[in-house]
């Protein structure tokens, strides 16, 4: 890996990998689809960064290249590569392989983990721990996904979505919830909770598996996992019988107030985020932080220095009143949680959604409770699916998220020419409105072009 070529180097999980290989001193390159932020940043640390996919990008003396589940086998790099007889590389492997001789916590589940990797390694870097990190999305803070660093701990988000979270041998691993989603790769809940056993069943010998009590495919998985001999389970959240228990969550305007019952003490602390679902993410963080040995206090206090990840309730700006807030959700569940999330926030604030499906096969399947969870805001704009790494699917589009919403009795409306939301929006908003910005396509795109449109 020390002359590495990364094929959609600009991915959230792929520049991770390509920033921490060129921190440590490899020759990095690779290309992408377009421009970006990311693309600039990995240029600043080195690395030779390609517009376009072609052929004539891979160096004849590339040791490796490095792919994503998402790369399609004829894209002319990977054809390229076969031709030189250079090695591909699933960005999982590479991973794994930055792990290797650390104390390493891998972050799993449905939902939650950008989010719980990226307190983990705030908390962390405060506690002068310097660890390593690759997450699913920059931190508010140092404005990074992912870093080297010269501590002996490595905190790494790990993906189900293609199984490739089963390359990872963690000494803590972490599972926030586990939901049939992917459903390109998944056809039913027991192959979802074979890939996840597999996972849990990674973990070291002596190591730790850190899992909510409290959704029920978290409860079944362990269940499934409680007999592993070389394994402890460590349960967190509102149950009763939680090993670290959610005694209370106090909302505080866009932060909450957490207590938790961890070895029979009474333990509170400040989440700098709004809404339950984040505050247990920052209890699971916490559980998996002293089953490393850290000290309680010390880490729930660190814990209290996360600000946020991009895209997660991440505030774009305010003009006119009105403030605008994006966020990543595009799962039912995530949906719900976010929406719920500024309810609580914001009680007295009107919530306008501008949602963007992501994927045919996850609209196929869950579009209905999506049009469900969209009954939440006060009005929504849905736009058409964002495809992705997939072609469409005859007779699915955005239409059925549409049709479910109004059955539930929300406001909402069909946009189906993203250039024309500014508008729209700036008809329907008024000064102390909320307006979000949902989905994990290119919708965050339209928080600054509403703002500008706003402001005029």
């Amino acid at each position: 890996m020390d002359r590495p070529h990364f094929i959609g180097i600009g991915g959230a999980g792929m520049s991770g990998i390509a920033k921490i290989l060129a921190q440590r001193g490899a020759k990095v390159a690779g290309s992408d689809a377009r421009e970006s932020g990311t693309a600039d940043a990995l240029r600043a640390l080195g690395a030779a960064v390609h517009i376009g996919h072609d052929a004539a990008n891979l160096a004849a003396d590339a040791t490796s290249v490095v792919v994503s589940s998402a790369i399609r086998a004829d894209n002319p790099e990977l054809v390229r590569a076969a031709e030189l007889g250079i090695p591909v590389v699933h960005r999982s492997d590479a991973l794994a392989s930055l792990m290797t001789g650390l104390r390493s916590i891998a972050v799993a589940g449905t939902h939650g983990k950008t989010t719980t990797t990226s307190m983990l390694a705030v908390a962390l870097t405060e506690l002068a721990l310097d660890p390593s990190y690759a997450i699913g999305g920059d931190l508010a803070g140092p404005g990074t996904n992912a870093r080297h660093g010269g501590g002996d701990i490595f905190v790494a988000e790990a993906d189900e979505s293609d199984r490739s979270f089963q390359k990872y041998d963690p000494e803590v691993a972490i599972v926030l919830n586990v939901e049939l989603d992917h459903h390109a790769n998944y056809a039913s809940m027991d192959e979802i909770y074979d890939s996840f056993e597999t996972f849990v069943g990674k973990v070291v010998p002596g190591g730790t598996l850190v899992i909510t009590a409290d959704q029920p495919g978290a409860v079944e998985l362990t269940s499934r996992v409680r007999d592993l001999s070389t394994l402890k389970v460590v349960t967190y959240g509102d149950a009763p019988a939680a090993d670290v228990r959610v005694h209370k969550i106090t909302p505080r305007g866009l932060s909450s107030e957490v207590t938790v019952v961890l070895g029979g003490k009474y333990l509170t602390f400040t989440v700098s985020v709004p809404g339950s679902h984040y505050a247990h993410n920052a209890v699971a963080a916490l559980a998996a932080g002293v089953a490393l040995g850290l000290p309680a206090h010390n880490l729930a206090s660190a814990l209290g220095k996360y600000t946020g990840v991009k895209r997660r309730l991440q505030l774009k700006g305010e003009e006119a009143g009105v403030q605008v807030i994006d966020s990543y959700a595009h799962h039912p569940t995530e949906m719900t949680a976010d929406l719920a999330a500024m309810r609580g926030a914001a009680s007295e604030a009107r919530l306008l959604v501008v949602f963007q499906p992501h994927l045919f096969s996850r609209t196929q399947e869950l579009g209905t409770e999506m049009g469900q969870a969209l009954a939440l805001a006060d009005a929504s704009v849905v736009l058409d699916i964002y495809p992705a790494r997939e072609d469409p699917i005859p007779g699915i589009t955005s239409s059925l998220i549409v049709d479910a919403a109004k059955a539930a009795g929300a406001d909402v409306t069909a946009v189906h020419d993203q250039a024309e939301i500014p508008d729209v929006i700036a008809g329907m908003a008024k000064p102390g409105d909320l307006v979000l910005t949902m989905g994990a396509g290119d919708v965050t795109d339209l928080g600054p072009a509403i703002l500008a449109r706003l402001a005029n």
